[in-house]
């Protein structure tokens, strides 16, 4: 596969409602606006990060500059952040999924105490306070994103009681699997918030870097999802002893506005996303469907590589049509 800086401008035009941006925060059922979120910018705002040893992994592209709010929250409270496809009103709607295009994964919620929220980059220490992945079944099985789905893109996080008050750096994350089956292919979305926390102990958990807490070829990012499988290995560090899984909410039934899944792109060392970022993430999108013909060999699985430039593997589709995205590959797609 290969990537051009001529597909992101095309970003939020093709397949840009099987993306998604964490956007919203509420504390205790308490919406807080965004001044203390770090939304991500842009045409491609609510594109992934698939290259774990880019310094993008911590907060996204641009992520590393801070914002001039933080939001205030009692150890022990309760935080949700939401994820809708885009910013346009019109996908905050509960009728549109959060993440479409059957972008099964986990979601995880990470913390990382700072001195300033305005001003950290995200380089110290991260430890997990949630973490849920799959819920039941297989190829694909229910996941942590479809409960997200149903609750209209909502996820009820416990901040853990006896946490040390102060600021932190709270990231929250989706990591898509649809096309995990190849070396870079899971898709990060991710968004990091600024909090104070209040009251609380003294509890100061240890944690992880990032990049570095991540490899590509984790058991659980190097993921096969079309296959049979009974259990899922979260990526990353246990869940702090003082974190949480999922926190009851309320699921609100919703007619679904399912989107297509789109592909992984490759990811290029650069410079031209954030002057702070050591590889930037390259970010392609689809744009077009045009069917190529199947050709003989093993079947490719649903959402799975069936051609392209210099594709050397199965073309054809176990499942669905092989659909040609750019020159240089094509997918099975229903």
């Amino acid at each position: 596969m290969k990537a051009t800086g001529l597909a992101i401008a095309a970003a939020s035009v093709a397949g840009a409602s099987a993306h998604a941006i964490f956007q919203k925060l509420a504390v205790n059922g308490v919406d807080q606006g965004t001044s203390c979120i770090r939304l991500p910018q842009g045409p491609s705002a609510n594109f992934p990060v698939t290259l774990v040893s880019s310094n993008d992994i911590r907060c996204n592209v641009g992520g590393s500059n801070g914002v001039s709010g933080v939001c205030s929250v009692p150890a022990g409270g309760t935080i949700t952040v939401e994820m809708h496809p885009t910013y346009s009103a019109a996908d905050q709607s509960c009728s549109v999924e959060a993440i479409g295009g059957a972008h099964h994964g986990p979601v995880q919620v990470y913390m990382q105490k700072v001195g300033d929220a305005t001003t950290a980059d995200g380089s110290g220490p991260w430890f997990k306070i949630y973490a849920e992945g799959l819920i039941s079944g297989y190829n694909a099985g229910y996941w942590a994103t479809d409960r997200m789905n149903d609750n209209c893109g909502k996820v009820n996080v416990a901040i853990p009681a006896g946490l040390a008050p102060g600021n932190y750096l709270v990231r929250a994350e989706v990591i898509a699997l649809h096309a995990a089956f190849q070396t870079n292919g899971a898709q990060f979305y991710i968004t990091c918030y600024q909090i104070n926390v209040t009251g609380g102990g003294s509890a100061t958990p240890s944690g992880v870097l990032l990049p570095g807490a991540y490899s590509p070829t984790d058991p659980g990012i190097y993921w096969d999802l079309y296959r049979s499988f009974s259990s899922y290995p979260l990526p990353g560090p246990t869940v702090y002893s003082g974190g949480s899984g999922p926190v009851s909410s309320t699921t609100t039934a919703r007619t679904t506005t399912t989107a297509a899944a789109t592909t992984v792109r490759t990811t290029t060392p650069s410079t031209t996303r954030a002057a702070t970022t050591t590889a930037s993430t390259t970010r392609a999108t689809t744009t077009s469907s045009a069917a190529t013909t199947n050709g003989p060999g093993v079947s490719a699985p649903l959402w799975g590589q069936c051609g392209g430039l210099g594709w050397t593997g199965p073309t054809n589709c176990a499942s669905g049509k092989c659909v040609s995205t750019n020159v240089y590959y094509s997918q099975c797609q229903p």
